[in-house]
């Protein structure tokens, strides 16, 4: 019995995997068409009233046109700091100009490592910004302890 019920089992399992439904409709390959010289979409069938893309004329400039906005300098000094010992923010920065467009200044600040890195610059229109770099203290760094 055991042999009858999979004979007839594998015989519908056969069946059902040769089976194809016959269609009632040909089917044709598909091939895509390519426009080659036909236009993309039809032009619009309604007339603009401006011209697309195009800025309005104006007589003339809304501005003088031999204006100028070159002021000279004007010389000025400011400082800042901020010494936070909770937080460990230890900033400052003092900044001082001429009236010939000179400035020089410096500002310092607290690395995370525990250094303070102090920068001193000066600025001008001839030789551009000019900076020298200095560090103070020592880099200290968290032991390493692997998990």
């Amino acid at each position: 019995m055991k042999v009858f019920i999979f004979a007839a089992l594998m015989a519908v399992v056969a069946g059902q995997a040769s089976y194809k439904p016959a269609s009632k409709y040909p089917v044709a390959p598909y091939k895509p068409e390519y426009p080659s010289n036909k236009p993309a979409y039809p032009p619009p069938a309604y007339k603009t009233e401006y011209p697309v893309y195009s800025a309005p004329a104006y007589s003339k400039p809304a501005y003088p046109a031999q204006q100028n906005y070159d002021y000279p300098p004007m010389p000025y000094k400011f400082e800042w700091a901020v010494k936070d010992d909770y937080t460990y923010n230890d900033y400052a920065h003092e900044e001082t100009s001429d009236d010939k467009g000179y400035v020089t200044g410096s500002y310092r600040t607290l690395l995370p490592d525990g250094r303070t890195q102090i920068v001193n610059y000066k600025a001008d229109d001839y030789t551009g910004y000019v900076a020298d770099v200095k560090y103070e203290g020592e880099a200290k760094y968290p032991e390493y302890k692997p998990s």
